[in-house]
């Protein structure tokens, strides 16, 4: 009965288990072409993580939403609404500009700074935190943005690597991908998801045979440099811990074969257009139009299979 009396007394001691927020915001394209694949990202993390199951909460900023002020204000209301112990995610997609000093997201009108981001993350309660800044010249907010429980992921290793990225999509593969789940434990963690992008974004340049213009790093102690591997002073410990996606019976859906083939087939068709889009001074403006139609309609079929 003491035994018993006990076990009782500690579980109630147990706090109840954290909920997850997460915002993703995916910024100005520029042109159609990015405008399309960023909507589409920001439509996949959206879609991921509401089916992520309880607890996990997710709210997506694209296209003409995805201004400073509507954004300000998602996080002005996940300050109000996130507890200390929850965890909270802010994804970035799209292209940012640095210009020495001060790293800025591209957003329809007015820009907004890392430094303005990181005041508004400073003011959600939640102890641990990630950002994942996937866009171009993301490295260069590293120093506004890091700080003690608060994990940061960006898609280039300084500001000066300004071209556009592609580890955005290999991230969002990772949470959809058990084979990303290294350890075996029916979960993906965020350095997990980060050791998986990394490996197919360097595989990407190697097929296309081009130097690469990004490399993603991390920095999660709040003090130190960032770094591209788990270290013994402690950098990866807190991406380690952090939990993503649980594989329950939703992802789990990536191991079926069918499901499979249309991820892999997927990859191919946004690797065809990234390739397109370096190929495009060389080709004539009508080959470039006909060819990149093609692979987004046949892009837009596999992604309606995918979503059924």
């Amino acid at each position: 009965m003491r035994l018993l009396l006990l076990a009782v007394t500690l579980c109630a001691a147990l706090p109840a288990r954290a909920d997850v927020y997460v915002l993703t915001a995916a910024g100005l394209g520029g042109d159609a072409d990015y405008e399309q694949r960023f909507t589409q990202l920001a439509a996949d993390a959206d879609r991921i993580f509401r089916n992520a199951g309880p607890g996990v909460h997710a709210t997506t900023l694209s296209g003409k939403d995805a201004t400073r002020e509507e954004l300000t204000q998602r996080l002005r209301e996940l300050a109000m609404q996130v507890s200390a112990q929850d965890d909270f995610v802010l994804l970035l997609i799209g292209h940012g500009s640095f210009d020495g000093t001060q790293y800025k997201l591209n957003l329809p009108g007015p820009d907004i700074t890392a430094a303005e981001l990181a005041g508004l993350c400073d003011a959600v309660p939640a102890k641990r935190q990630l950002i994942v800044d996937t866009t171009s010249a993301s490295g260069g907010a590293v120093r506004a943005l890091r700080r003690p429980g608060r994990a940061l992921i960006t898609a280039t290793k300084s500001g000066t690597e300004k071209n556009a990225t592609v580890f955005a999509r290999y991230w969002l593969e990772a949470l959809q991908d058990p084979t990303a789940d290294v350890d075996k434990n029916d979960a993906i963690s965020a350095l997990e998801a980060f050791r998986y992008a990394t490996t197919k974004t360097a595989a990407f340049y190697e097929s296309q045979k081009r130097l690469a213009t990004e490399h993603a790093q991390f920095e999660d102690t709040g003090a130190g440099e960032p770094v591209r591997a788990a270290t013994d002073a402690g950098e990866g410990r807190l991406l380690a811990s952090f939990t993503l996606i649980r594989l329950g019976a939703t992802p789990a859906l990536a191991a079926d074969p069918a499901r499979r083939a249309l991820l892999t087939r997927k990859e191919q068709l946004e690797q065809q257009i990234d390739t397109l889009k370096y190929q495009r001074a060389a080709m004539s403006p009508e080959d470039y139009k006909r060819e990149l139609t093609q692979a987004l309609l046949e892009l837009a079929r596999v992604q309606a299979e995918l979503d059924k």
